[in-house]
């Protein structure tokens, strides 16, 4: 085996170093892009909540229908929604050609669930869809009771 020359591995040795240190301070950099940016985001709620099943329906069923995946939009509605709003949502869906559950033809890009407060037994609350500029609301509510949602108007 033949042995390197000095400058050679000197300079195999120092590109090392240099490409050790830009990795470094790219690391650095991004890190501190991060912690500068604010907190994470985070997402929290439980089960016995009917307010947090409104969220937790809204996320996923845009998930699923974004990622075209309609069986699993219609599991999520069977077990989410009460079965009058099922057949009210299908005869507002045949007369609008849309989704009932957003209220239009395509998906959201973001979605915001916000509480409106509970009521008569309600868990109230708005749905704002963000669609590129626009946005649009829909209101929902679900039962304290059963958590379904029993409720989508907009």
């Amino acid at each position: 085996m033949s042995k390197l020359p000095a400058q050679r591995t000197a300079s195999i040795a120092l590109a090392a170093t240099a490409a050790a240190a830009a990795l470094s301070l790219a690391f650095v950099t991004s890190a501190s892009a991060t912690a500068d940016a604010g907190p994470a985001p985070s997402v929290s709620g439980g089960p016995e909540g009917a307010f947090t099943r409104i969220t937790d329906f809204y996320g996923a069923y845009i998930d699923a229908v974004y990622d075209g995946d309609g069986a699993l939009a219609d599991r999520l509605r069977a077990a989410y929604l009460s079965v009058p709003l099922q057949r009210e949502l299908r005869t507002w869906e045949d007369a609008h050609h849309a989704d009932g559950v957003l209220r239009a033809q395509n998906v959201p890009l973001r979605w915001k669930v916000t509480s409106t407060g509970n009521g008569m037994g309600k868990a109230n609350a708005t749905v704002t869809l963000t669609w590129g500029g626009d946005t649009t609301q829909v209101l929902v509510q679900a039962d304290l009771g059963t958590r379904r949602i029993v409720s989508v108007k907009g």
